[in-house]
């Protein structure tokens, strides 16, 4: 898989630099450029054999989904956007989500952006019999990919697909007087803010709700100087609109691509 989050790039950056003065006359450096990436690239296998491990439904899961051809579903028409299959939430932040269900004793979740499923289904897992996960996306495709993983597993049922923009579906959600314990956002990143707005306006996130925002450190785009993505520029504009409201406070974990936490106070 290509890298897609900050330590990741940095090992893939530190590698090159590696080859690069494999013949270098210069020992002490060779051997210090080598630590650092060994820092770098061992982080993430290190995290991953330390975190217990997915479930046999997530795992089959990741295989599903890393053996579609994404690229030729886009190219046929038959999803309405790029997709990658690095665009799963994967096993570590999976648990942590989990781990979050039961922390915040959550038993109805709000999922902003499914993809095939991955995080939809690892926090299912963790829910009470009654719980449930209203999961919204708006790739029709994707949507019935990620419905036909969930068919086949044991908690399945307690996830409910939204097939429509996000944003449209919680203004329904908030009109019906839905409300959510955690909500988690991982859809178009121009978006972030609206959602965000949107679930502290109204009655959607309860009274101790937890929001968790992902891809908010998006390859280390908002904080390195040089150009820059449409995503990168959403998510620093995003960040920095989280940072400066006074409703909510907030921490930004180094977890993957990066994960906010965020809570009214």
């Amino acid at each position: 898989m290509r890298p897609v989050t900050p330590i990741s790039i940095l090992a893939a950056k530190l590698e090159v630099l590696i080859q690069k003065t494999a013949s270098s006359p210069a020992p002490v450096f060779k051997a210090e450029l080598q630590q650092a990436y060994e820092l770098a690239n061992g982080l993430d296998a290190y995290v991953d054999r330390c975190t217990t491990p997915e479930s046999p439904d997530l795992a089959k899961l990741v295989q599903r989904t890393q053996t579609e051809d994404w690229t030729g579903r886009f190219a046929g028409g038959e999803t309405v956007r790029p997709l990658e299959q690095e665009m799963l939430s994967g096993h570590v932040e999976g648990q942590m989500l989990k781990f979050l269900v039961h922390l915040t004793k959550a038993r109805r979740v709000l999922e902003i952006g499914m993809f095939t499923g991955y995080s939809a289904l690892a926090m299912a897992e963790a829910l009470p019999e009654d719980g449930e996960v209203v999961a919204c996306e708006v790739d029709p495709y994707a949507a019935k990919f990620a419905q036909q993983c969930f068919d086949d597993s044991t908690v399945g049922y307690k996830i409910s697909v939204r097939i429509a923009p996000a944003l449209e579906t919680i203004q329904q959600l908030a009109t019906a007087g839905e409300a959510f314990d955690l909500v988690f956002i991982d859809a178009d990143k121009s978006g972030y803010i609206d959602y965000l707005n949107l679930l502290l306006s109204t009655s959607l996130l309860a009274t101790d709700g937890l929001i968790c925002a992902d891809n908010t450190l998006m390859q280390g785009q908002p904080y390195l100087s040089g150009p820059t993505s449409d995503n990168g520029v959403a998510i620093a504009k995003f960040n920095q609109a989280v940072a400066d409201d006074p409703r909510v406070e907030q921490v930004l974990l180094p977890l993957r691509d990066g994960l906010t936490l965020i809570r009214r106070v």
